[in-house]
């Protein structure tokens, strides 16, 4: 089976991936990238008001076959003085 690498970049720290996992497919690799970038971005936050979430899978020759990014911004819609 070939092995993917998910390098990660939170916009503060980027983390490469050096031990990857095997899925059967592109595909498979796809679909376990997109569904764990909520969880590394839960698990960043709430640091800040604005931040880019991006993980890039590499192929075993380490060349990038897919990206996602998630993009999260909170932002206060009244002023302070009626919080």
């Amino acid at each position: 089976m070939p092995r993917y690498f998910f390098d990660i970049d939170d916009g503060d720290t980027s983390t490469e991936d050096d031990e990857g996992v095997e899925f059967s497919d592109l595909q498979e690799a796809r679909d376990r990238a997109i569904d764990v970038l909520p969880n590394i971005a839960r698990d960043i936050l709430p640091d800040g008001d604005r931040r880019d979430f991006v993980i890039t899978v590499k192929d075993h020759c380490g060349k990038p076959v897919f990206r996602a990014t998630l993009a999260f911004q909170a932002e206060w819609l009244v002023p302070r003085e009626c919080r």
